[in-house]
């Protein structure tokens, strides 16, 4: 089938907006079709250049626009006049669209996808990853990983191993894992439901994998509202027990305090799983692509913080941020109604030259600048998290391991917005 025709068919999923479509609309089709296959996985950022190439804001197909430029996608992050597309939007796209989808609904009422004032109020209740939870989290976190790379060396010592499989997928679930206090044999069904999951936050998902995943956000509810009936019958010192008690002090229906702490716990699982193992995957992948800056890393472990930043710009595990206007208003001199989404393609915006100069170059001396964590209100809660991990993991890594090196090229899921290795066969030389 074409992958224009692909596109048509699946237009009552995809979106909702009144479709505008451009007159090059099936070379921006084909541009999207080319971030699907192998070759556009693995390398999507010549087709994110043909994007820019077209202007900072641009008509996307299927109805609403693409922003390419770095300048323009921070200034829609910081402002105020863009927001989340959040439960009363999702409902105003009609049925039979993703946005109506179960699990679609269910991510609608996760911090994330909230608005102010609702968000907050719900952020600051919150009350996550300050310095003092985050002081806590630093002997775990180095503990785990030291298990992690412990596990990565006994399979090397039969010549290979899956980096991805046995660290970026296991340190990120144990450290969230041991947070919230869940039991170790939950953690593997757990890292499996939220690769599912996620299918709903994608740009372009099918009907195919939002039943995927429909199905995992089921599974997921049942898993963290018996953890919130069980925290509430025997409380302990836990984030879970502490949100519970913050919300009875905010809410006198002790059902929807006990459902607003259930949305918590599921976004801090979705949220510390996927896109951390994707950065701790990526970062590897990166520096072992660039083996004079492992070098340098070997000899200057100084530099890791910034290792990890320029990771985080080079090839974020975001790719596309979507938001929704509040009003009418000009961006990038294309007018824009209220209510009409926009897709910020952080992964392009990454590698503007505006930005950054030399921009496809992996510069660990590069001056930091980048969106993967978001920005403005809704900047990402579990951003000083991941960042623990992934310099606790580098750090560790250059030291155990200053030999090591890829076997052959990883392969990727088929993703447009959330990037993730499907493995990382390395080796020591």
């Amino acid at each position: 089938m074409a992958a224009a025709d692909q596109l048509d068919q699946g237009r009552a999923v995809v979106e909702t907006a009144a479709i505008r479509p451009p007159a090059d609309r099936r070379r921006t089709v084909s541009l999207f079709s080319r971030l699907r296959t192998a070759q556009g996985q693995a390398n999507p950022f010549p087709v994110y250049a043909e994007l820019r190439s077209r202007g900072e804001v641009a008509a996307a197909p299927w109805g609403g626009y693409l922003l390419t430029g770095f300048d323009v996608c921070d200034r829609v992050l910081r402002s105020r006049d863009w927001l989340e597309p959040d439960s009363r939007w999702r409902e105003q796209q009609g049925s039979g669209t993703r946005w109506t989808a179960p699990s679609s609904r269910e991510m609608s009422r996760t911090l994330p996808a909230l608005n102010p004032p609702e968000h907050t109020w719900v952020r600051r209740a919150a009350g996550m990853f300050d310095r003092s939870s985050l002081d806590q989290l630093r002997g775990p976190v180095a503990r785990f990983t030291g298990r992690s790379l412990d596990t990565l060396a006994e399979r090397l010592h039969d010549g290979e191993a899956d980096f991805n499989a046995l660290v970026s997928e296991e340190l990120p679930v144990a450290v969230i894992g041991h947070w919230l206090g869940l039991p170790t044999a939950d953690h593997a069904r757990l890292r499996e439901l939220t690769h599912d999951q996620v299918f709903t936050q994608e740009l372009l998902p099918s009907a195919s994998q939002l039943a995927l995943s429909d199905a995992a956000t089921a599974e997921l509810r049942t898993y963290f509202t018996d953890l919130v009936r069980e925290r509430r019958a025997r409380p302990g010192d836990d984030p879970v027990s502490r949100w519970l008690a913050v919300w009875d002090t905010l809410e006198s229906d002790r059902d929807k305090a006990d459902e607003a702490v259930y949305f918590l716990a599921l976004f801090v699982l979705l949220a510390a799983l996927e896109t951390t193992a994707t950065l701790l995957s990526t970062m590897t992948l990166l520096l072992l692509d660039h083996p004079r800056q492992w070098q340098r890393l070997v000899l200057q472990p100084d530099l890791v913080p910034a290792a990890v930043e320029e990771s985080l710009r080079y090839d974020p595990p975001t790719h596309v941020i979507s938001r929704v206007s509040a009003r009418d208003c000009v961006l990038g001199g294309v007018d824009i109604r209220k209510d009409e989404m926009v897709h910020l393609l952080v992964g392009a915006a990454h590698r503007d030259p505006a930005r950054h100069p030399d921009p496809e170059l992996f510069n660990l001396h590069r001056k930091p600048g980048h969106l993967a964590f978001s920005g403005g209100a809704h900047y990402c809660l579990g951003a000083p998290l991941a960042r623990m991990e992934a310099q606790t993991l580098l750090h560790q890594l250059v030291t155990r391991f200053p030999r090591l090196t890829l076997v052959r090229r990883p392969t990727w899921a088929p993703r447009v917005a959330f990037r993730r290795l499907l493995n990382l066969d390395v080796t020591l030389v």
